[in-house]
């Protein structure tokens, strides 16, 4: 296996479906020659040419609006939202086109071969406008299916099964981890399976779930922890949409507390989603009421944004406070 950063990974994924789909296309702001602005695409126009990886004009909506023409034709549309903050011109395309095209067409006409690739989250000094991390207003959208990666081995895997999905897919990629991120990646094609949580480290006392980048911040919560005697749980959702109920349920059945973690904010984040329905699963099997620890309810903050996102020492107070009450 090959060291790669995460970028490393997902421009191996797309390299992958470019060769294996003549018919396959890149298409986003600054993708072409100049590789993305963070450069995950780097190399792929000059290897399979300028009328397969190629600039748009600076209009999200119309890049999606030409992504779902392009999918709806049979051919892998690999659609880029420079940022994730960018994508809220796209919305009316994404949730009223994309995630209804087969239902209102009684599954005679799909887009499912749509892959929406973005960046999220903080961790750059980007401010308010290139820090956001807006997966919760998609989730509650039927038709779609929501992705976010941990690391690159996993970016690789589930980007890969994104592009294969017969759904349309939105693949949030961490950005602070796109190169802070390294590991043993295959350079051969391999899938990670959809809508299936992992269960990253075992634990009796309580359970940890997270996301993306938070991922990173709730092992090392869970590590100082273990230092205290409280043995965690820890679990990567990996697919918000469809989330694994199951695997997470099963968790909170054994160690009886949980504690969900996201850097959105805490109002209507996914967490809220997570709490109300394994409160209702796991209802008499709770030892304390179920936790969240979150981004802020105000603007992402550029001096603050320390203060803001959630960090490990947060999370061990919550643990603390849980497997105390």
């Amino acid at each position: 296996m090959a060291k790669m950063n995460m970028l490393h990974a997902i421009n191996s994924a797309l390299d992958i479906t470019m060769a294996e789909h003549p018919n396959a296309c890149i298409f986003g702001e600054d993708v072409g020659y100049f590789g993305g602005v963070f450069r995950a695409t780097s190399g792929l126009q000059e290897k399979y040419g300028k009328h397969r990886v190629f600039n748009t004009p600076l209009t999200e909506q119309g890049i999606l609006g030409f992504a779902n023409g392009l999918a709806a034709f049979g051919a892998p549309a690999l659609a880029e939202i420079q940022f994730a903050d960018y994508i809220f011109p796209a919305f009316d395309q994404i949730v009223n086109e994309s995630a209804k095209f087969r239902y209102r067409s009684g599954n005679e006409f799909n887009v499912g071969n749509l892959t929406i690739r973005t960046p999220y989250g903080g961790g750059i000094a980007g401010g308010l406008y290139h820090s956001q991390s807006p997966e919760a207003y998609f989730a509650h959208t039927p038709g779609l299916k929501l992705v976010v990666p941990r690391n690159p081995y996993q970016a690789k895997g589930l980007l890969r099964a994104s592009i294969k999905d017969n759904n349309p897919v939105l693949f949030f990629e961490p950005k602070r981890l796109y190169r802070a991120s390294t590991g043993e990646v295959p350079e051969e094609d391999y899938s990670i399976e959809l809508g299936k949580a992992e269960v990253v480290q075992e634990g009796t006392d309580v359970t940890l779930l997270a996301w993306g980048a938070q991922m990173e911040i709730i092992e090392d919560a869970a590590k100082k922890a273990a230092e205290q005697g409280i043995s965690c749980e820890v679990i990567d959702l990996r697919t918000i949409l469809p989330w694994d109920v199951e695997t997470i349920a099963k968790s909170v059945t054994k160690t009886g507390r949980l504690i969900v973690s996201h850097e959105a904010p805490i109002t209507n984040g996914f967490g809220a989603e997570i709490v109300a329905t394994i409160q209702q699963e796991c209802f008499l099997h709770l030892e304390s009421p179920i936790a969240r620890v979150c981004g802020l309810d105000t603007p992402y903050p550029l001096a603050l944004e320390k203060e803001y996102v959630p960090d490990a020492h947060k999370v061990l107070a919550a643990i603390k406070q849980s497997v105390e009450f």
